[in-house]
């Protein structure tokens, strides 16, 4: 009863609200734990468990050392959980309604400098088919915005060199069209014609980007690749895929880009999740408006 309930709200995810993978992991991993926790209890039905065995379980999520934006999540996917247990009859009643989340940390994004992101750039080493392709990644992931495992799914239509952009599925399946400049146009062209057919083999796919044996090359595969060449760039800080997309939205931002229109580059349902780039820039509006700004300029001594 218990393991039953949880395959059908994986099979609600994936087919009725058409999830993302990420989603679906996180939300299954945070399920699983709670089903664990149960059957250490000897709770074989959802209908054995009440507000007592909720507070246990909450103060045994206690003694985890998370942080507050991961329990906040443990405590979404349950929310979410509970009320499809309510609806789909598994419970008497939608015991998510005694969840209260932890208040998330506000923790400002991680981004490079446009020096830092030059130096990164030039680290792969284009003259081999590996190093060409990471060239190609690495210009293409800070010149849309990606996700990296919207990045590693792509396929070789996705790019259109005519019109200059890429086309990727995020989450939700949704998609979106990004415009690409000239460095990630050249690096992908280069990587397209001279290189990707030498690790092709014979294998017969499309997928854009392959490793060394011509297979699709995986997210854990990419993290190690931008962790190798952040420390042949010399950048000192945890360098990870995100970083890069944030620096992407940051340098858009500070050049005076659309708030809106990043938005729809990132893939971002609610404009308030990219808000959170615009607390970066507070030093650099102040500059601006002391110098732009009639009153505010300095009198001359």
């Amino acid at each position: 009863m218990i393991g039953q309930a949880i395959d059908d709200y994986i099979v609600y995810l994936t087919v009725e609200k058409g999830a993302s993978y990420n989603t679906i992991d996180g939300y299954s991993n945070d399920v699983r734990k709670l089903a664990q926790y149960l059957d250490d209890l000897q709770i074989t039905d959802w209908k054995q468990v009440d507000q007592w065995v909720i507070r246990g379980y909450l103060a045994h999520m206690q003694q985890e050392e998370v942080t507050n934006t991961t329990r906040a999540r443990n405590i979404a996917a349950l929310k979410n959980f509970f009320r499809f247990l309510y609806l789909e009859k598994y419970t008497d009643n939608n015991l998510g309604e005694l969840l209260d989340g932890p208040r998330k940390e506000k923790v400002l994004p991680k981004y490079l400098t446009v020096e830092e992101v030059e130096r990164l750039m030039d680290a792969p080493d284009i003259t081999t088919p590996n190093g060409c392709r990471d060239k190609a990644m690495l210009e293409l992931l800070y010149a849309s915005g990606l996700r990296v495992s919207e990045l590693i799914g792509l396929h070789l239509g996705d790019i259109s060199f005519e019109m200059a952009y890429v086309r990727c599925f995020g989450k939700g399946a949704k998609e979106r069209v990004i415009p690409l400049g000239r460095y990630a146009l050249a690096a992908l062209e280069h990587y397209i014609q001279d290189c990707r057919p030498k690790v092709a083999n014979n294998w017969q796919t499309d997928i854009l980007f392959l490793n060394k044996s011509g297979k699709g090359l995986t997210r854990q595969g990419f993290w190690k690749l931008i962790k190798k060449y952040g420390k042949e760039a010399g950048i000192t800080a945890d360098l990870t895929p995100h970083v890069l997309r944030h620096s992407f939205a940051t340098h858009l931002l500070s050049n005076g880009a659309d708030l809106r229109a990043i938005q729809e580059m990132l893939g971002h349902a609610d404009i308030a999740t990219t808000q959170i780039y615009t607390h970066l820039l507070g030093q650099q509006m102040l500059d601006v408006y002391q110098a732009a700004h009639p009153r505010a300029k300095k009198i001359k001594e």
